[in-house]
């Protein structure tokens, strides 16, 4: 196999533990994996990229997302989260089979490889349609199976979910793809009993000791006071109940937190005892008025964070830039104090989000022996120029427009801002055509 060479790079930005930032330097890449980084001389055969002007980053990883909920952007507007549950729900039922699921997926997925985004923690039902549209666009898709204790959109009863369940590491396998962990996704607390949330991390635990479990959590007040009024508990107590959140963590086993903004005192201190990660999705928290997640006590209270986009139904876009944008300004606003870190955000969207999933060996760093999951930015415009501080540059300027090049697994899967994976036009034209279905489908359900 003939060796890639990311050749005389502007700048590198490895992400690594001392964050280090080079210059006028080049990335070798064999098998997939970066086998060097510094002065490489091309060699016959070498595949080499001229990346003069460019600047390199890790692929970001998007910790919270629905991605066929790409084929609903905008039927769920003016609505608070409680709202846009049971609008989106209703429309679910009616047209988000599996070929439509795998069809937004592979949409939802292109749209975040085109931006940077080269993994995405994806919770959705149909979860097997999910992943093969995802892995058809190159998508590094760390998806599994959804629960409900009803039927929920897809209709399925709990054993069919379980059934499920137990198969899905073989059919996680038989797809192929690049490599990631088996998780598992109950909705929420409020849609699973503590039973079936106990049950759902015991089969994990026997599927894939270092597997991910992850589920919404304390999203916005009216869920807590739901669960407060009904159960005497808040969300997270429920899940540190179903055996979720030991004290020093399940050993191999990540937790996730889907938004996470209104976490009592107690709520962070078990969260933070057991290693869970809150993904931060401050661009459907702001649009559904669900609230401002503090960034700076949550991490004095030694709560990792991570960064997602939500769904494109409650946020309308997956865009990461965005959302690192406004991850770091909401930080300012709730602390009252204009020091954020750019770089405690651009890691929160790459080696932290990595590590919360276990793939921190993987992704989420440049770093010789990682897989070359690899972002090329054009530095060549002018709202890139000139470059003082290179964290805030990414942060606070750059967007999924100065995307030119992504790599995943060492895989060409975006070249001059075109997949090279699919035939674009051809999935958007697929998409309109379904997508008009869809919306006339879902508005004969509200109507009944």
């Amino acid at each position: 196999m003939s060796r890639l060479v990311l050749r005389d790079l502007a700048v590198l930005v490895t992400v690594d533990a001392d964050d280090t930032v080079l210059h006028d330097v080049s990335i070798a890449v064999e098998d997939g994996s970066i086998t060097a980084i510094g002065e490489v001389e091309a060699r016959d055969g070498d595949e080499v990229v001229d990346c003069r002007r460019r600047l390199a980053l890790p692929g970001l990883v998007n910790l919270h997302t629905h991605l066929p909920m790409t084929l609903l952007r905008g039927i769920a507007e003016g609505v608070d989260l409680q709202g846009f549950l049971q609008r989106v729900w209703a429309a679910e039922g009616a047209v988000m089979d599996p070929a439509t699921v795998e069809l937004g997926a592979a949409l939802g997925a292109l749209e975040s490889l085109l931006g940077g985004c080269t993994t995405q923690l994806d919770m959705y039902f149909h979860h097997e349609a999910a992943h093969r549209g995802a892995a058809s666009v190159g998508s590094r898709h760390v998806g599994g199976p959804t629960f409900f204790d009803g039927p929920g959109p897809d209709g399925l009863s709990w054993e069919e979910r379980m059934a499920g369940f137990r198969a899905w590491p073989a059919e996680l396998r038989a797809v192929g793809g690049p490599e990631v962990p088996v998780a598992a996704m109950p909705h929420a607390t409020y849609t699973n009993s503590v039973e079936h949330l106990a049950e759902v991390a015991s089969v994990l635990r026997e599927l894939a000791p270092t597997g991910v479990l992850h589920t919404h959590v304390s999203e916005n007040a009216a869920e807590n006071a739901d669960l407060a009024a009904r159960l005497g508990a808040t969300p997270t107590e429920l899940l540190a109940q179903a055996g979720w959140l030991p004290r020093g963590g399940t050993e191999g086993q990540h937790v996730v937190f889907g938004h996470g903004v209104h976490l009592g005192d107690s709520d962070r201190a078990t969260a933070a005892a057991a290693g869970a990660t809150v993904a931060h999705c401050p661009g459907s928290n702001l649009k559904l008025a669900s609230g401002a997640l503090d960034w700076q006590r949550w991490r004095a209270d030694g709560i990792r964070l991570g960064i997602g986009t939500d769904g494109c139904a409650s946020s309308n876009d997956l865009d990461m830039w965005q959302a690192m944008r406004q991850a770091a300004h909401l930080a300012s606003l709730t602390s009252g104090r204009p020091d954020i870190d750019a770089t405690q955000v651009l890691r929160a969207a790459t080696i932290d989000g990595a590590t919360a999933l276990g793939m921190e060996h993987l992704v989420g760093s440049l770093e010789v022996g990682k897989r070359a999951d690899v972002v090329l930015l054009d530095l060549d415009q002018p709202h890139l120029t000139p470059v003082h501080d290179v964290p805030a540059l990414l942060v606070h300027a750059a967007g999924r427009g100065d995307v030119t090049d992504v790599l995943v697994d060492g895989r060409i899967v975006v070249r001059e801002r075109r997949s090279t994976m699919v035939d674009t036009l051809e999935l958007l034209d697929r998409c309109r055509a379904r997508a008009r279905e869809a919306a006339a489908a879902a508005h004969e359900v509200e109507e009944a």
